[in-house]
């Protein structure tokens, strides 16, 4: 461990010194990959570093503390060795969830897909509510959110949203959002004043590179038609949406939001490829998940896995069994108290993991 941290150690000096040579911005994003690599290394190489410091400072105090007849002196001494020793554990913890198993695309941005469910308008409704929370939440971080794909209803909510969300580590702080959400609440059109209970699916996808997903154009059957809005009216006189379907596998992307048919058409690409990975990846990935079912990050998007109850002001989120009594928080984009409690419950799950083997 001790040579795989100093090799680490080196590897971060080595980037840190290329990013600082004017020759690498004659290369086109060698840049920006020596940074995100350099980025990754920083907080484990910082960590054991200090966990070095301490160690050997504990160790140059000890034998003080062995050394010195004076009591004033000794008292000092020993002040210093408990602060150190203090230190070290927490290093030592820290340091271990550092060099856990990173999901490669942690530091990805997402496509982010949300829809409606059960519940009919009311669902719409919420589906806008959790859209707006994850916007503001974006905010917060210094996000930026652009919306790819949207559907809307008649009262104003979206049956079904598609956005990018780009900045950083978005998808390694959003993943386990991915599930069905539940609202519990008195719609605005209940006369009777009763609790529904409606649901929106919520997806969030790693964005797809270039690189990774190569689709031949024989595989694409692209159509083109004139964009509408709710009731179907039509929204403008020229054919700019685009839907384009994936013959081999049977996917099919709409895109109408933008005048243009070629921006329309590149952000259904987008859509697809990001589909496409993420049918790929959970196809090899089957045998894992089917393991882990129902523990934290099984990224089934058919678990339920939050309940937001408006008349009792409560969120619940059920893989950890988390209550909170601050929905109003949370629906207005303070989202750190309900995702923090799940990455640590990964975490553990994880170190659990490794202890095991």
């Amino acid at each position: 461990m001790q040579e795989k941290l100093a090799e680490l150690s080196r590897r971060f000096d080595e980037l840190t010194a290329r990013m600082g040579d004017p020759e690498i911005y004659s290369e086109p994003g060698a840049f920006q990959k020596i940074a995100r690599e350099a980025a990754q290394l920083e907080p484990i190489v910082k960590c054991w570093r200090r966990l070095e410091t301490v160690i050997s400072e504990l160790a140059d105090a000890k034998e003080l503390l062995e050394s010195e007849d004076d009591a004033e002196m000794r008292a000092m001494v020993q002040e210093e060795v408990d602060l150190l020793a203090s230190q070290e554990d927490p290093l030592r913890e820290e340091l271990k969830i550092l060099l856990l198993p990173k999901d490669p695309n942690d530091g990805k941005n997402v496509i982010l897909e949300i829809r409606a469910g059960t519940g009919g308008e009311e669902a719409a409704l919420f589906s806008a509510d959790l859209f707006r929370m994850y916007g503001r939440f974006s905010e917060r971080r210094s996000w930026r959110v652009e919306t790819l794909s949207s559907s809307a209803s008649d009262t104003g909510g979206l049956k079904e949203v598609i956005a990018l969300v780009s900045g950083d580590a978005v998808y390694s702080t959003l993943k386990f959002e991915s599930g069905v959400h539940r609202v519990q609440r008195v719609p605005a059109t209940e006369s009777q004043g009763r609790i529904h209970t409606s649901a929106c699916t919520v997806a969030v996808l790693p964005e797809a590179e270039d690189i990774e997903v190569a689709i031949p154009e024989t595989d694409l059957r692209i159509d083109v038609f004139r964009a509408s809005g709710p009731g179907g009216q039509s929204v403008n006189t020229t054919d700019s949406a685009v839907r384009i379907t994936h013959v081999p596998s049977g996917l099919v992307v709409i895109c109408q939001d933008e005048k243009s048919q070629h921006k329309n058409k590149a952000k259904a690409l987008k859509v697809l490829k990001t589909r496409l990975m993420d049918q790929i990846q959970a196809e090899a990935n089957a045998e894992r998940a089917a393991a882990r079912k129902g523990q934290v990050g099984s990224g089934d998007r058919s678990e339920r896995i939050r309940t937001y109850n408006y008349p009792q002001n409560r969120i619940t989120d059920h893989r950890i069994g988390l209550t909170l009594y601050k929905l109003n928080e949370v629906i207005e984009g303070d989202l750190e108290p309900v995702i923090q409690p799940i990455q640590a419950a990964h975490q553990a799950e994880l170190l659990s993991e490794g202890s095991r083997e």
